[in-house]
C-alpha cells in the first residue's frame, strides 16, 4: 500500500488547508484510515481517524470543531480539512493506514502503512 499526501504548505493563523491523501496497492474502502502529525521534538499524535466500515470519526481533542476528516472510496481518497490554524498545528501530517480494516486503536503504532507527510506551517 502506497500513501501520497499532498495540500500542505504555509498559511497565516486563522487560514485554512486542505490535506489529501490518495492511496495505491489496495482499496480503502472497508478500512479505517487516519490523520497523524509530528511537530519538531515531539512525538508523532493522531489527529483524525475515520472507520471504513460504518463511518465513525475519531477527532483528537485539540482539533474538535476546527477540522473534519472525510474519505471518498471511488477515488480511494482521504481528506483533512483544517480550518482556523494555530502556530501550534505546525508540523509534518501524515496519512496512515492500518493492515486489517480496523486497527483497533487510534494511535499511530497500530497503522502500518504511512505516507511521506506533508509540511504545514502556520505563521502568527
Amino acid at each position: 500500500v502506497q500513501l501520497q499526501a499532498s495540500g500542505g504548505g504555509l498559511v497565516q493563523a486563522g487560514g485554512s488547508l486542505r490535506l489529501s491523501c490518495t492511496a495505491s496497492g489496495r482499496t480503502i474502502r472497508g478500512y479505517t484510515m487516519g490523520w497523524f502529525r509530528q511537530a519538531p521534538g515531539k512525538e508523532r499524535e493522531t489527529v483524525a481517524a475515520i472507520r471504513g466500515s460504518d463511518g465513525s470519526i475519531y477527532y483528537a481533542d485539540f482539533v474538535k470543531g476546527r477540522f473534519t476528516i472525510s474519505r471518498d472510496d471511488a477515488k480511494n481518497t482521504v481528506y483533512l480539512q483544517m480550518n482556523s490554524l494555530k502556530p501550534e498545528d505546525t508540523a509534518v501530517y501524515y496519512c496512515a493506514a492500518p493492515e486489517g480494516p480496523n486497527p483497533g486503536s487510534y494511535f499511530p503504532y497500530a497503522y502500518d502503512y504511512w505516507g511521506q507527510g506533508t509540511l504545514v506551517t502556520v505563521s502568527s
